[in-house]
């Protein structure tokens, strides 16, 4: 590779990471060409960007990116390298781990998910249970609906219970009405009468 080569591979790699929020490296020595192109098909459907590359280019490019220290996975940058990114958080993860059901590899050598590294294979079952973005606001919307609707049940349930009463109410107070005509109206006949007895 000549050194212009290597400029471009390297500026390659830094468009890639610019602005990423979610950076796998992972293993795939070991996968054949089907194999590989199989997983890279998966990962396309997903989302999720696969470039294969050279350690040397990608610690460089990593090196080159301002506001991130990507420092703590350069160690991890031997053999075979896979740099993946995605917008969602465990995508990658899921994706290595269903993989992972029918072949050895791919194998995760680090990450940097949520400004958080996870260096090693060990991490992988984390990895797959952090919550993506769209989850986590699917579960805020859940629990802020949650409290609303016990609220709107309440209050149907409590208009229900006062239209009741409400009808209780004015059935009486009809029946009544008549009664306090009749009552009133022996009380004008008397005003009638107490002016004739004089």
């Amino acid at each position: 590779m000549t050194k212009d080569q290597k400029v471009v591979a390297i500026q390659e790699i830094k468009d890639l990471l610019q602005d990423a929020k979610v950076v796998y490296v992972a293993d795939l020595d070991g996968l054949n060409a089907a194999k590989s192109s199989d997983f890279r098909r998966q990962a396309f459907k997903q989302n999720i960007k696969v470039k294969v590359v050279k350690n040397t280019l990608l610690q460089k490019a990593m090196e080159q990116i301002d506001g991130v220290d990507f420092s703590e996975m350069f160690e991890t940058f031997k053999g075979n390298s896979a740099l993946m990114i995605a917008e969602t958080a465990n995508a990658p993860a899921k994706l290595i781990k269903d993989f992972r059901k029918k072949e050895e590899k791919p194998a995760l050598k680090s990450a940097f998910v949520q400004e958080t590294f996870y260096v090693g294979d060990n991490n992988l079952d984390a990895l797959v249970s952090i919550k993506s973005r769209e989850e986590m606001i699917g579960e805020i919307i859940g629990l802020l609906q949650s409290p609303i609707q016990r609220v709107v049940s309440a209050l149907q349930n409590k208009s229900e219970t006062v239209e009741a009463t409400t009808e209780e109410v004015a059935a009486p107070a009809v029946e009544e009405t008549p009664a306090a005509e009749a009552t009133e109206a022996p009380a004008a006949e008397s005003t009638d009468e107490t002016p004739a007895a004089e």
